[in-house]
C-alpha cells in the first residue's frame, strides 16, 4: 500500500521529536535556568519543517536519515535561537510564540538572549560533531553555518529591521526573503544533496523558491490570518511598517505571487525529483497553511 504524504511527514516529525527530547534530556547545563529556557523554546512545538525537509531529502537520495541526527538538531537549534531573538522587545516585540508566552516573557530578556546564544553555540558543537564523519559532512556543516550567519539569515533579519518604515522596493524585499527565510529553508535540501553527492545547485534553487513561498505566505497570514490558530500576535507587520509583499503589492496581488511561486516549486520538483509526492505535498502544505 502506498504511504500518504501525511503519514510520511508524521514519520519524520515523530522521529525528530523523539531525537529532540533525548537531546534536551541529555543537556548538561548550569545554572538550571539556562537549560530550562533553552528547552522551553526547543520543545514548544512547531511544524519542524527544516529537519523534516532534511530527512525527506536524505530519504529521497537513499541516505539513512536516522544516522544524521546532529545536523537535524543543529538546524532546529539555529531556527529556535532566531525565534527567541526575533520575539525580543528590541526586534519584533512579540509576547507569544506557537501559542505560548515568548521566551523573554517567561524567563526575562537577559535570560532569553542567553538562551538564544547558547542554542547557537550548541548548533556549532553539533556541526563540529557531524563534520568528524567525512568531508561531505564538513561541507554540509559549513553550508549550514553560512546560511545562518552574516551572509544568510542574520543579514536578512538586519535588512528586515533596516527597511522598516522606509520606502524600500522589490529588490530590497527579495533580499529579505532570500536571506531571512530562504537560506534556512534551502539549507536542509542542500545539505542532503551534499551528503548524497548529488547536485546541490538544483537543491538550492528549489529550496530558495520554497523559502520565498514560505515568506510570501507568512506575510499574507500576518495580514489576514487567525491569531489563535497561529499562536502569535498578528498585524504587527503593518503596525511596524515592515517591508512585506502586502505593503508593496496588496493582498490580492500577493496571493497571485504566492500561487505563482508554488507553481514554480512544483515545476522544479517534477523536473528534478524522481520520488516527488512528498515534496509536492510540502509545497501544498506551505501554500495552504493557516498556522
Amino acid at each position: 500500500m502506498d504511504i500518504s504524504f501525511e503519514d510520511k511527514y508524521r514519520e519524520y516529525f515523530e522521529f525528530f521529536e523523539e531525537t529532540l527530547k533525548r537531546f534536551c534530556a541529555s543537556l548538561k547545563v548550569f545554572p538550571p535556568v539556562l537549560k530550562d529556557s533553552m528547552c522551553y523554546s526547543l520543545l514548544s512545538g512547531g511544524k519542524r519543517i527544516r529537519p523534516v525537509l532534511f530527512f525527506a531529502s536524505l530519504d529521497a537520495f537513499g541516505v539513512d536519515f536516522k544516522e544524521e541526527r546532529e545536523l537535524a538538531l543543529a538546524l532546529e537549534c539555529i531556527h529556535t535561537y532566531s525565534l527567541i531573538h526575533d520575539d525580543l522587545p528590541a526586534m519584533d516585540n512579540d509576547d507569544f510564540r506557537r501559542g505560548n508566552p515568548s521566551n523573554h516573557v517567561v524567563y526575562g530578556e537577559a535570560n532569553a538572549i542567553l538562551a538564544g546564544d547558547a542554542l547557537l553555540s550548541e548548533a556549532c558543537s553539533l556541526m563540529f560533531s557531524a563534520a568528524k564523519k567525512s568531508g561531505r559532512h564538513l561541507e554540509a556543516a559549513f553550508y549550514l553555518s553560512e546560511c545562518a550567519g552574516a551572509r544568510g539569515m542574520v543579514a536578512g533579519q538586519s535588512a528586515d529591521l533596516l527597511y522598516s518604515g522606509k520606502n524600500a522596493g522589490k529588490d530590497d524585499l527579495e533580499f529579505i526573503y532570500s536571506h531571512k527565510t530562504g537560506k534556512l529553508i534551502a539549507a536542509p535540501l542542500v545539505m542532503a544533496a551534499i551528503l548524497a553527492g548529488s547536485d546541490k545547485n538544483i537543491a538550492e534553487e528549489f529550496g530558495m523558491e520554497l523559502g520565498r513561498l514560505f515568506q510570501l505566505t507568512d506575510d499574507l497570514l500576518d495580514a489576514k490570518g487567525d491569531s489563535q490558530k497561529m499562536g502569535k500576535t498578528l498585524g504587527k507587520d503593518a503596525e511596524e511598517d515592515k517591508l512585506t509583499c502586502v505593503k508593496l503589492y496588496g493582498i490580492k496581488d500577493s496571493e497571485l505571487l504566492a500561487d505563482k511561486s508554488a507553481s514554480k516549486c512544483l515545476e522544479m520538483i517534477q523536473k528534478h525529483y524522481d520520488n516527488n509526492f512528498f515534496f509536492e505535498g510540502i509545497v501544498r502544505l506551505v501554500r495552504g497553511r493557516d498556522i
